[in-house]
């Protein structure tokens, strides 16, 4: 079984420095962690009130990590080790630099099973072998803890030159942060806008995100602060729009295409994802009951010219796999799984067609005295 960058850190909190008393994760000596298989490979930044004790950090490393991870875990040679000036930072990285796509998920009412689909579809993703991140941008309404059953879940914080980092949690392959995992699950959150923004901001740029093929970004309903926010913070590749077939959802669905693709937001939209397209109960596997319409998406799609990237079923698991923290694209061998598995490759190919055909999206500038147009 493969190894996980939690557990490296996990193992690599009990390494105490010798002088500074502190954990290495804590004093954020520990960067560039690559797990491959059985691989592991870190840097470890030493500063100038630290760096005498290179070769016994190193030493003490490996023990560890070949004592909680067993004697298979190649570690050894993989260790590498950098001296910095007193008090700098290895390096002025900029946040999100070596995520590679970053996609907003989104939907124009509530109510569509939004959060549902990008849980699962990022779950469908790291099954590809993707490298992938989930924030759950939701500020007034976190349920991606539950999802993956993490609501007991911390993320821990850590220094990296004089920045405060936040460590996401990783569940099924997938690294993740929402507010969720900072406040009390039966607390109500009631925030003024630039709480909520600045909360997502934090959750953003201040991850330890890493080398990501695919950061998903699962955005409150409709169209708000949050959304600007987004497109102001970072430049998104693309967005999923996610509906039900009946007309009021798609009549939302409609204004949160229009946002993205607006003159002032202009994010090219990959795709329109129909959920809830039809109900087929466990005992007639092969009936089909369209009970919110049907073709809903597939039409509008058309009409805005947009691909269909996929139709999701009503089926009872999808609801209980939600409700227990076991997202239903886990087992890609089941039908709902081969469903997710196939939006996956079709996201995946939207993805590669919008950057082989577009240039790069631009940091959005608005100016705050002037309407959006959403």
């Amino acid at each position: 079984m493969p190894y996980t960058a939690k557990q490296v850190f996990d193992a690599l909190r009990k390494v105490i420095h010798p002088e500074q008393k502190k954990d290495i994760i804590t004093l954020g000596m520990v960067q560039e962690v690559t797990v491959e298989g059985k691989k592991v490979s870190f840097s470890l930044v030493f500063n100038s009130k630290n760096s005498t004790n290179i070769a016994n950090l190193k030493k003490t490393c490996v023990e560890v990590i070949e004592k909680e991870l067993g004697e298979d875990v190649e570690i050894r040679g993989n260790i590498k080790a950098t001296t910095i000036d007193d008090g700098e930072p290895q390096h002025d990285e900029k946040p999100l630099s070596r995520v590679k796509n970053i996609i907003a998920v989104a939907s124009g009412k509530g109510g569509v099973g939004k959060s549902t689909v990008a849980t699962n579809l990022a779950v469908a993703l790291a099954n590809s072998g993707a490298k992938v991140g989930l924030v759950d941008a939701d500020i007034f309404g976190p349920s991606i803890p539950k999802m993956f059953k993490a609501e007991n879940d911390r993320p821990s914080v850590f220094k990296r030159g004089n920045k405060e980092i936040i460590e996401p949690v990783e569940k099924y392959g997938v690294k993740i942060l929402s507010i969720g995992f900072f406040i009390n699950p039966d607390d109500a959150l009631v925030w003024r806008g630039p709480m909520a923004t600045g909360a997502l901001n934090q959750l953003l740029l201040q991850g330890d995100w890493g080398e990501l093929d695919y950061l998903l970004i699962d955005l409150p309903p409709g169209t708000s602060d949050i959304h600007l926010t987004l497109v102001q913070s970072t430049a998104v590749t693309g967005a999923i729009i996610v509906s039900t077939p009946q007309d009021v959802a798609l009549a939302d669905a409609v204004k949160g295409i229009s946002m993205f693709k607006g003159e002032k937001i202009n994010v090219p939209v990959l795709g329109l994802i129909e959920n809830m397209a039809w109900f087929t109960p466990a005992e007639l596997p092969e009936n089909k009951y369209y009970i919110f319409g049907k073709g809903g998406c597939e039409a509008l799609a058309k009409k805005m010219n947009i691909p269909l990237l996929a139709q999701i079923p009503i089926v009872q698991s999808i609801r209980e796999s939600g409700d227990n923290g076991v997202p239903v694209a886990a087992d890609s061998d089941s039908v709902l799984g081969k469903a997710f598995d196939d939006l996956a490759k079709n996201v995946v190919n939207a993805v590669n067609e919008r950057n082989s055909k577009l240039s790069a999206t631009k940091i959005v500038e608005i100016d705050p005295n002037a309407s959006c147009g959403v």
